[in-house]
């Protein structure tokens, strides 16, 4: 018999059972993309269909995912609505950039990131976590009540602050949390003007209000990058060896221009924590409903941190830790869609002898959102399981299966980075605090430009009884 518990369920919108009208379409564009999937789309391996008169692809087949991502990646560019949305944010950073300005980008920022030179961040996040975290410390046995969704994008700006820009982001708002908010909400979201595929110079009435949010992060950016550049310029050895310096020596006709650099600083701040943000948030709120998981988890990080071990062990030594986090980042995938379009005819076939017909031009939708809940694919696809993702389990999870940091030439350049952090910031967390939600707690996850908690994430914060201090 088996007697573990059943798994938590957490909120997600059911799969629609009728087709939604034009009208409704738009509605839920505009409201919550997340809300919009039918059964189909997490049932069956691909889908045909249009939305207002453009022609769509909706694959879920982990063989024509790779086809398309990988593959024969060179026949699919980035899809108009998708650079509608993100391009007015982002420009030519490494997530919205194409051709070669993205080639320039993707090989001037990569040595960063290798596996190797990211374990060397990993002192400076445990450090910042460490900081972070004393703000619960006054918390009486009773605990407190803290939007966690918020702290934690407090918590991952610190990190990134400090690994990749030496502390030196300079910002004079004591709410980035908020601003980022205000950003995404008005910024990172799809506009009916997107959808009828308007010229970029349309206005977006649902934008309106976002370009002074962005005009102040790119003065941050400006701001930063004039203080190190006057640093390099009065004593290059006394200027931080980081992502900043790195950048900003790759400025000249060979390499960025100073918008290139702009653009991609912008990225990393504004988007290159976030989507950590709001897994780290996810896995809480799940952690506190799954009691025995939480206990599995506890023993795990005390156990570690009462060996001494160094932080950039612990991605290793924290099995369990990190399986809660891809269960997490499974179920709310911080980028619930990749967005492609065709540039020529195409033409996919799969084991069976089954053919895809791809034409020029046609939008191909790769849904982590429905991919990571689809029923060909996953046992109990709608709850927290992060047994999935123990070392014994995982090699049954298909490469093209699972993609929170998508895959091929594109794949996220900081997925190791990304992963360590969290846990990292989840060992310390969880070291000395628990987690639970409150009667308030009722998150609703809705797609901006990642997914997102509905109103916040409150949850009461309680200090541990442990045996053992980090």
């Amino acid at each position: 018999m088996d007697m573990r518990p059943d798994p938590f369920v957490p909120p997600a919108p059911l799969p629609r059972t009728v087709p939604p009208s034009r009208l409704e379409i738009i509605r839920t564009i505009l409201r919550n993309p997340l809300e919009l999937w039918g059964e189909p789309s997490y049932t069956l391996p691909w889908i045909k269909t249009s939305f207002f008169g453009q022609h769509t692809l909706i694959v879920n087949d982990p063989g024509l995912i790779k086809h398309v991502l990988v593959d024969n990646a060179g026949n699919y560019r980035m899809s108009d609505i998708r650079q509608l949305v993100l391009r007015p944010i982002l420009r030519d950073g490494l997530l919205t950039a194409e051709g070669q300005v993205w080639k320039r980008s993707r090989k001037a920022i990569a040595p960063v990131f290798t596996p190797r030179h990211a374990k060397g961040f990993a002192g400076q996040m445990l450090q910042q976590s460490e900081d972070y975290v004393r703000k619960y410390q006054d918390v009486h046995a009773a605990g407190q009540v803290f939007d966690i969704a918020t702290d934690m994008t407090d918590l991952t700006f610190a990190i990134l602050a400090e690994t990749l820009f030496s502390g030196e982001i300079i910002s004079s708002s004591g709410h980035f949390a908020d601003d980022v908010n205000q950003l995404l909400h008005r910024m990172g979201r799809v506009d009916p003007m997107d959808l009828l595929r308007a010229p970029s110079w349309v206005p977006r009435v649902t934008r309106i209000g976002g370009q002074k949010v962005l005009e102040k992060f790119r003065a941050i950016v400006r701001d930063t990058m004039d203080m190190r550049l006057a640093k390099m310029r009065a004593d290059r050895a006394a200027a931080p060896e980081d992502f900043l310096t790195l950048l900003l020596e790759q400025a000249g006709p060979d390499g960025l221009t100073k918008e290139e650099i702009e653009d991609n600083i912008l990225t990393f701040i504004g988007a290159g924590h976030e989507t950590t943000a709001r897994a780290l948030a996810w896995t809480l709120y799940c952690v506190a409903n799954s009691p025995h998981i939480r206990e599995a988890m506890e023993t795990e990080i005390d156990a570690v941190q009462g060996t001494g071990a160094e932080p950039v062990e612990w991605l290793d030594l924290l099995p369990v830790t990190r399986a809660a986090f891809e269960e997490a980042l499974r179920l709310y995938p911080p980028a619930p869609s990749i967005n492609r379009a065709a540039i020529a005819d195409d033409v996919w076939t799969n084991a069976k002898g089954e053919k895809v017909e791809i034409p020029a031009d046609i939008t191909v939708l790769i849904m982590p959102w429905t991919l990571h809940r689809h029923e060909l694919y996953w046992e109990k696809p709608r709850a927290y399981m992060p047994e999935r993702f123990l070392p014994e389990n995982r090699g049954s999870i298909g490469r093209f299966q699972f993609l929170p940091f998508g895959a091929g030439p594109r794949v996220c350049i900081g997925a190791t980075f990304a992963l360590q952090e969290a846990v990292i910031a989840l060992a310390v967390m969880m070291h000395r605090f628990r987690f639970d939600q409150t009667e308030s707690t009722n998150p609703w996850p809705v797609q901006k430009l990642t997914t997102q908690p509905q109103n916040g994430l409150p949850m009461r914060v309680t200090p541990r009884i442990i045996s053992t201090r980090a």
